[in-house]
């Protein structure tokens, strides 16, 4: 446990010391001060709060939910806390959101209690049409690998909308679930 720990922390000083004697500029907040967010983090925050979920699936009534979102760890990391009742059956989970300077992207990742498996997407944020879509692997009710994308539209500041597609086998984009987000007064 420790020895991970440690490599990480060296890892974080040494690599100012590598990029200089490589010739690169080290990543912002490798220069000797610690890292600041930016103007995407600045973004995200804005999300902070309590939102009231409107759940649309096909073949299924629409289903109520609420997340509750957070900012932590400096600023760096959107926190996700979200709980339903789907269907009549109960369903929580638990997603990240952050930039990465260093890719150039926003990075997410999702887990819930339908699924053992991992969701991590990575995408782009469109300033004309206020969206931002990410793509990635996740994992389908079987267990099964599969390529999924998110696209977020912030309507307005208390209004969101989340639309989540997975790739079948065939290769076809399919739409499988639309989320309303209306922020709590």
């Amino acid at each position: 446990m420790k020895l991970p720990l440690l490599a990480a922390a060296l890892s974080f000083v040494l690599a100012p010391v590598v990029s200089a004697q490589e010739g690169k500029e080290p990543p912002a907040g490798q220069q000797g001060e610690m890292p600041k967010p930016g103007k995407e983090h600045q973004r995200l925050a804005a999300m902070v709060g309590t939102w009231d979920a409107t759940m649309e699936m096909a073949g299924m009534p629409a289903s109520k939910g609420v997340s509750t979102i957070t900012m932590t760890l400096g600023g760096f990391w959107l926190v996700d806390q979200f709980v339903a009742d789907i269907g009549g059956m109960p369903f929580e989970g638990r997603g990240t959101t952050g930039y990465d300077p260093i890719k150039g992207k926003h990075v997410a990742t999702w887990v819930d209690c339908w699924s053992s498996g991992l969701t991590v997407t990575e995408g782009s944020y469109d300033e004309k049409t206020k969206t931002l879509t990410m793509t990635g692997d996740g994992y389908d009710q079987m267990g099964q690998k599969v390529k999924v994308k998110h696209v977020t539209t912030h309507k307005d500041a208390n209004t969101n909308v989340f639309e989540m597609f997975q790739t079948g086998a065939d290769g076809k984009e399919v739409k499988l679930m639309t989320v309303t987000y209306v922020r709590r007064k």
